[in-house]
This record gives structure tokens, C-alpha cells and sequence, in this order.
């Protein structure tokens, strides 16, 4: 096949025409190469350009644009073949420092040095412009160093990249320096600025009062954080410690309801224990006392203590259980009994006065019989406690504080306040409408509250005699009670008491009691047997406490015209010691034993005791000391156990009955 030359014949200086030409083989083509040293460079470049141009007229122009393309990818081949052996040939045993540049070719009018303009090199094609490149790869030496003074040492050892930042930069909260996660709250997090951290860091920073960037100190707020959600980001991946410890979690939770059961089923196991001791001494009592009938043995029975008397003629007899401390500076008051929750609620005032100023209760669990939490309820001294039957865990409370409120034991929170406008002596629940609530003030009236009106009382109960305090309330349930079936409020004051008869909705008719005037100071109800205990502090004619049982009734009506009158009797007269200076409050309740029978207690403020008398006969069964005067008892069940509560202003003493 024959040779092909390419020509770049100059037109403009826009623009180039390449011709194609055919030559044959002539002696200076076909004669090999010989490669000259640097300075035959120019020469040879020269000569080729002479040669070219002396052809360029003789040449056939080719006529197909295939023949033209693939002549111009042979002489591309041969050029870039002969510019690479001439660079490898010439190079110079000592590097230059700039290297002139190589002659011009002849007919390229370009003055020397000058670099073909952009339109020049797009018309010429990627055969001349890979001739160029050839040509200054073979001029120019592989390695020039920047000055004769560098050291090359110094050169190598300084790459044209800076070393790249440490590994670990970018991957930590700058905050806590601790790496962010993919999940949970140290997750990955930005500001607005762009700055990232963890999560729970950067919000605990702009919560705590950090207004601004931790890094470049621009505005910032927990509004602007956002999460970020990358396909490739470098987070620790913690998403199996997080799922793991909701796992923990849930088997911590399972494993105290496990606990919480076990606890259960031992205290039942301890109660069938003790319930197994208590029978097995009933048995050993009732063989001593056949072994005596049978013998005649007078002189054993005669041996029999005072208190082995006392639990024969009653059945039973309280044994003390344990003591709980209160308060350590005093100041307890009331004591109360909730059943659903299974606690003890006892008044006193608060234990972080500083911190939390006011008075509250302290619930002790009758489980443990220990004290569990403070609950702050009032600003100043509480004086009367009650549950509701129908609403569970719902502790209604009066204070000196001008206000009874109703605090949900559940979430130890204050759900509903009423504002009385005098000091609450004393408050109750309405057994047969539970809506509906009293509170007795200090100028001897009676205020009615319904619980789905939140403003102000819905009635007021004025006082028939003098404006005592009403130290007590008690409500009287309606019954199918021959001799009282009549429903009501029992108010106490200073001077007496008075019966508020609830007829329909808020009507109430009251009746004075026949009591003793001046000396009362407590009066409390047993609902079932409809007996009230009327507590009577020493006085002239009677230098000793007493406590009357009295029995309700109510006279048949006669004539259409004149209502029935309610009123009460004495049954028993119980005596104590001869100092009364508390307010104290008594109980009457049903005997544990389940004989029928009635117990009488109350606290003997000149023994510092507790004193249990039998209603039926009016005698004293037992006597328990305490340390300070007694304010108030509380009879209670557990588990089928009976119980009883004793509250001075430190210590709250547990009796258990066997």
C-alpha cells in the first residue's frame, strides 16, 4: 500500500486545511531513520517540512473520506512512533532548566513560540495536536527541578497533597467526645449552620441556656435541630444495644412483678403460719382448760393471769406489732386508712420544710408496715382525713389553711382545692350520695361541697347554737333500721352535738342532741349499730375523761303536722385519766373476734396509753402504753387480719388482734 502524507496548509489564522496526499517510496523515505543528537533536532524537523512541501503539489488529493481517515490514522501512527524513539534518543544526561522551545515547522505561519489559537487546534484534528504533544514530551525533560539550590532529598519528601486529617475527627460529638449512633438519643443530629453532634447533647446544650452554636457561636435553638438520615454515614451502630436494652428493661419489669408476687406469697405464707400458731395455742388453752374441769384443779385456774382473763372473756386481744416513726420533730395530727392501696395515711408536717414548706401525709404500708413516700398536700396543719367507700384512692382533707382539698393517692396529686373562707376543723364524705362532701369551719357551720361543681359550696348548714368549731363529722347512711332508719350528718362541737337529717337532694332538717354543753370534744359513729361515741374532757362535776356510748333513735310520728325528732340515749360510761388537753379522737368499732360485740377505744392522755374497754359490760380488756399522748386511733383489716392504729405526734404504733 502506498504512503500517505497529511499537510497542514495554513489558510487563516481561524482555521487549517488538511490535505491528503499519495507519494511513492522514494530513497529519503525508505532509508531509515537516524536519530541525531539535541542540537540536529531543528535540522531534521526542517527537512521534513522542506520534503512536505515540495510533494504537496505532485500528490493525488484521495477522493473517498475512508481512504483520507485511514491514511491519517497511518501517518498519526508513524509520527507519534518517530516523535517517542527521538524523545528516548535525545534526552540529556543533566537536566535543563527551561529548555527553548522547538522551531516552528515551515508553513505553519505561527512566529516561533507562539501557541496555535483554539480554532486552529479544533480544524487541525487530533493528528497535528498529537504531533504537538510529542514533540514537547520529547523536548522537555521527565523530572525539572524547581532550582539548581533545592535538594532533590527535600523535593521527594514533600508530595504536592497535604497529609489528610486524623480518622477520627468528624466521627464524635464535639460536645461529650463520645461517637454518635445511627438510633437511641446520641444519634446523629445538625443545626442550621451545619455543625453536627449527638442528639441529647446539642439539646441539652441549647435547653441549659445555650443560645448558640457550641462550634461557631451562631444563633441557634432546639427548633433547629434536625436529624440526618445518610446513605454512607460513619455513625456507630448501636441500634442491637438499644433493642437489647429495651429487652433488659422488659425482663428488669417482669422480674419485679416476680419479686412483687413472691413478697405476696410469703406475707400470705407468714399469715397462715401465725394463724397456725394462733390455733394451736387456742388448743393447747382449751386441753389445759379440760385437763383442769376434769381434775378440779382450782389452784391453775386460779394462777391465770389478768390478761388471760381479759382474752377469755373477749375472745381475743390485741399483741403489739410494730413501731414506725412519723416525724422526728412532732406535729402529727389525724390518721386514716385506705383500703384499695393497702396504706396507712398519716398527717405531719413536712419533713424538707425549707424545700417543700406546708403539711402533708405519709403513707405507710400496712404490708411492711414502713414508711414509703410524703405526700405535701396544705400549708398548714391538717385536721381531718376520710375516704370515700365508692371512690378509690381519692383522700379528701381539711386544713387550718382555709381550703379542703381532694388529693388522688395514685398520682400524689391535688385534683380539686376548695377555698372555705375560714379554717376547716373538720370534713366527711356523704355515704349516700358520693358526689357530695362537708366541711365543718371554725364558726361552728357546715359547709355542703358537690365534687362536679368546681366554684363554691352548693349549701351551708348554719349552727343552731353558739359559733364553736365543729371539731368532728360523721354521715349516717341510710338503713332499713327499725328503730333509726333515718340518714344524716352527726356535727360536733365545744357545746354539743347536732344531727342533720338528709331528707331529699340538698334539704336537711337538723336536730339538737341531748349532750353535755362545754365539755365535748370528739364524737364518733358506728355506722351499723347506729352507736356514737360522745368524748367528754374532765370538768367540775366530772374530773375525769369520759367516753359515753350513746344509741340513736328516732320517735314515731304521731300527728301528720309534727315531725319525727331524732335523738340519743346513753348506753355506756367509760372512765380514763384525769388530763385532757388534746383534741384527741376516739373509735368505736365491731370486735374483732366476730362475736357481735362492740370495742370502745381511746387514748389516755395522763397514762400516755391506749385503753380498749368491751361495750357490752363497760370493762376495760386491755391498756397499751405509748410514749406521748395518743390523738388518734384507727382500726384497720389485712389479709383477714384485724388491726389497730395508734398516732401520737412522732410515732404510730401497729397492734395486731389475736
Amino acid at each position: 500500500m502506498e504512503d500517505m502524507e497529511v499537510e497542514v496548509a495554513p489558510v487563516s489564522r481561524e482555521a487549517s486545511v488538511i490535505v491528503v496526499s499519495e507519494s511513492g517510496s522514494s530513497a529519503e523515505e525508505d532509508a531509515p531513520v537516524q536519530v541525531q543528537g539535541p542540537s540536529q533536532r531543528p535540522r531534521l524537523l526542517a527537512r521534513r517540512a522542506a520534503r512536505r512541501r515540495d510533494v504537496i503539489g505532485s500528490r493525488l488529493q484521495l477522493s473517498t473520506h475512508e481512504e483520507r481517515v485511514r491514511v491519517l490514522r497511518r501517518l498519526i501512527s508513524e509520527n507519534l512512533a518517530e516523535r517517542l524513539s527521538g524523545s528516548r534518543d535525545s534526552r540529556p544526561s543533566a537536566p535543563r532548566a527551561n529548555p527553548p522551545p522547538p522551531d516552528p515547522e515551515p508553513g505553519s505561519g505561527r512566529p516561533a513560540g507562539e501557541e496555535p489559537t483554539s480554532d486552529e487546534s479544533s480544524a487541525t484534528g487530533s493528528g497535528v495536536s498529537t504531533e504537538a504533544e510529542g514533540t514537547r514530551a520529547a523536548a522537555q525533560p521527565e523530572t525539572e527541578p524547581a532550582s539548581d539550590s533545592e535538594d532533590p532529598v527535600t523535593a521527594a519528601s514533600s508530595p504536592a497533597g497535604g497529609p489528610e486529617a486524623d480518622d477520627g475527627e468528624g466521627e464524635t460529638c464535639s460536645i461529650c467526645f463520645e461517637p454518635w449512633t445511627s438510633a437511641g438519643d446520641h444519634r446523629l443530629a445538625a443545626l442550621r449552620c451545619g455543625h453536627l453532634f449527638g442528639y441529647i447533647c446539642i439539646s441539652r446544650w441549647l435547653t441549659s441556656g445555650g443560645n448558640k452554636c457550641p462550634q461557631c457561636n451562631k444563633p441557634a435553638k432546639r427548633g433547629h435541630i434536625i436529624f440526618l438520615y445518610a446513605r454512607k454515614l460513619k455513625a456507630l451502630d448501636n441500634a442491637e444495644e438499644v433493642r437489647l436494652k429495651s429487652r433488659l428493661e422488659l425482663e428488669q419489669g417482669s422480674r419485679r412483678m416476680e419479686q412483687l408476687e413472691v413478697a405476696q406469697c410469703r406475707q400470705q405464707m407468714q399469715l397462715v403460719v401465725d394463724e397456725n400458731v394462733r390455733l394451736r395455742k387456742e388448743v393447747e388453752e382449751l386441753r389445759r382448760w379440760k385437763a383442769q374441769a376434769a381434775f378440779g384443779g382450782s389452784s391453775q385456774g386460779a394462777s391465770l393471769s389478768s390478761s388471760q382473763r381479759q382474752d377469755s372473756s373477749s375472745g381475743g386481744h390485741y399483741v403489739f406489732s410494730k413501731a414506725v416513726l412519723v416525724s422526728q420533730t412532732g406535729g402529727g395530727r389525724v390518721l386514716s386508712y385506705c383500703e384499695p392501696l393497702g396504706c396507712l395515711l398519716a398527717s405531719q408536717p413536712s419533713p424538707q420544710a425549707t424545700l417543700v414548706p406546708g403539711f402533708g401525709v405519709k403513707k405507710i404500708s400496712t404490708a411492711t408496715l414502713k414508711p414509703s413516700q410524703y405526700v405535701p398536700i396544705h400549708s398548714k396543719q391538717i385536721r381531718g382525713l376520710a375516704f370515700s367507700r365508692h371512690q378509690d384512692s381519692l383522700l379528701l382533707s381539711a386544713a387550718l389553711d382555709n381550703t379542703i382539698k381532694l388529693t388522688s393517692l395514685m398520682t400524689n396529686t391535688v385534683v380539686q382545692a376548695y377555698n372555705a373562707g375560714r379554717p376547716v376543723w373538720s370534713c366527711c364524705w356523704c355515704h349516700d350520695n358520693n358526689n357530695y362532701v362537708y366541711a365543718g369551719l371554725a364558726n361552728g357551720s357546715v359547709l355542703v361541697y358537690d365534687t362536679r361543681d368546681t366554684s363554691a359550696h352548693v349549701q351551708e348548714l348554719a349552727p343552731l347554737r353558739s359559733s364553736c368549731p365543729v371539731v368532728s363529722l360523721s354521715y349516717i347512711p341510710r338503713a332499713g333500721s327499725s328503730s333509726f332508719p333515718c340518714g344524716g350528718l352527726i356535727a360536733g362541737t365545744l357545746e354539743g352535738g347536732c344531727f342533720w337529717e338528709h331528707m331529699e337532694g340538698t334539704t336537711y332538717t337538723p336536730h339538737i342532741l341531748p349532750l353535755e354543753s362545754g365539755n365535748c370534744t370528739d364524737i364518733q359513729v358506728e355506722p351499723d349499730s347506729r352507736h356514737c361515741l360522745v368524748t367528754y374532757r374532765p370538768g367540775r362535776a366530772n374530773p375525769s375523761l369520759r367516753c359515753v356510748l350513746m344509741e340513736l333513735s328516732r320517735t314515731p310520728q304521731t300527728d301528720s303536722g309534727q315531725p319525727p325528732v331524732c335523738s340519743c340515749s346513753p348506753v355506756q360510761t367509760f372512765g380514763a385519766g384525769s388530763s385532757c388537753k388534746l383534741l384527741t379522737k376516739n373509735a368505736v368499732f365491731k370486735s374483732p373476734a366476730g362475736d357481735g360485740a362492740t370495742l370502745v377505744c381511746a387514748g389516755d392522755e395522763a397514762t400516755n396509753s391506749t385503753m380498749v374497754w368491751d361495750a357490752g359490760s363497760g370493762a376495760l380488756l386491755q391498756k397499751m402504753p405509748a410514749d406521748l399522748p395518743v390523738l388518734d386511733i384507727c382500726p384497720f383489716e389485712v389479709n383477714q387480719s384485724s388491726y389497730l392504729a395508734s398516732l401520737t405526734e412522732k410515732m404510730l404504733k401497729v397492734y395486731k388482734w389475736e
